[in-house]
């Protein structure tokens, strides 16, 4: 009697096959394949949650949480020429063992951008920070820099932007060079957006309410002379169903456009959180990043990425893919 292995068994042989040739790289992927495990170039689970890309001359780079089972452990990065297979460049930024500090093991990290300042020649990262044994009632935004993309970053401040709460955050560079911190505040309830700094270190006065509709998981993104923001509703780790508003200011006013989501489960966001929008360099062509959270085990929370469709109208849509290729 022949008895067929099954797909994962198939998957264990190879990765074990890889691994007694003494070959740790796993074949190079054609694909994203939304909501599957995603494996870097050395076989294991990208860990990189709630995060951002940037690209960096003929790279991309992904930041992004990494997570045990529930407790923070910094920030991890990756690299990439086609969005695609990923290697890991290390932790961009580590939790300290000194109890003195804000980032001091047992904190909170969570999603954590960075974007290139050319005038300092710097690389900054914001990020949402809970510190040690305060549960989520710190509510601070954390800045950290670096000269490399891949770090290691070095940890600066955190601060409430203007005395406001911030959790849920995204940064946004516009075309002239300008930076915009968008965050929950008001326990949620509040969608802020503040001006930044010419270095980007520090919030401006120019801070203003966007909505208070208890929105969170800001995504930002331009569009020649529309700015869309692709938000969640507040229902802790459980999905729920998108929204996107347009405006032609960053400041508003900023009008409701419904639920860009299309396909099964789209009115839960494909069982993911939104987390941000990437515009491929010097392309028409934006992918929302989202997280499917794990909350039993969030190391093993997947990643939904999908590309952004924009019509003549320029409404947008994304529709559910099983698989697809960014040189589509």
């Amino acid at each position: 009697m022949i008895i067929k292995p099954t797909k994962t068994v198939i998957l264990l042989l190879q990765i074990i096959g890889l691994v007694v040739c003494g070959h740790t790289q796993l074949k190079a992927q054609e694909q994203i394949k939304p909501a599957q495990l995603w494996f870097d170039a050395s076989g294991k689970h990208i860990n990189a949650h709630g995060g951002g890309l940037i690209a960096v001359k003929d790279k991309y780079y992904w930041f992004g949480e990494k997570r045990g089972k529930s407790m923070s452990e910094g920030v991890n990065i990756y690299s990439s020429s086609d969005l695609v297979n990923w290697h890991e460049e290390g932790l961009a930024l580590n939790v300290m063992d000194d109890p003195t500090s804000d980032i001091s093991r047992g904190c909170i990290i969570e999603r954590p951008k960075v974007i290139y300042n050319s005038k300092t020649k710097q690389f900054v990262m914001w990020f949402h920070l809970e510190l040690k044994g305060h549960g989520y009632n710190a509510a601070r935004a954390g800045v950290a820099v670096s000269d490399n993309v891949t770090g290691p970053y070095h940890f600066l401040k955190s601060f409430r932007p203007n005395g406001n709460m911030s959790r849920d955050m995204t940064l946004f560079v516009d075309k002239n060079g300008e930076a915009y911190q968008i965050y929950s505040s008001n326990e949620n309830y509040d969608l802020r957006i503040v001006r930044l700094t010419d270095d980007y270190l520090s919030p401006t006065a120019q801070d203003s309410l966007l909505f208070s509709k208890h929105r969170e998981a800001p995504a930002l993104f331009r569009v020649k002379n529309n700015y869309y923001l692709i938000t969640s509703g507040c229902t802790g780790w459980a999905p729920n169903e998108a929204s996107v508003h347009v405006a032609k200011s960053l400041f508003g006013p900023w009008k409701y456009m419904g639920d860009p989501m299309s396909g099964p489960d789209s009115k839960t966001t494909f069982g993911a959180q939104s987390t941000f929008v990437f515009q491929i360099p010097e392309k028409n062509k934006w992918i929302f990043m989202a997280d499917r959270w794990n909350p039993k085990n969030l190391t093993d929370s997947r990643y939904v990425w999908l590309p952004i469709d924009i019509d003549r109208n320029g409404d947008i849509l994304i529709n559910w893919k099983d698989k697809w290729s960014p040189d589509e």
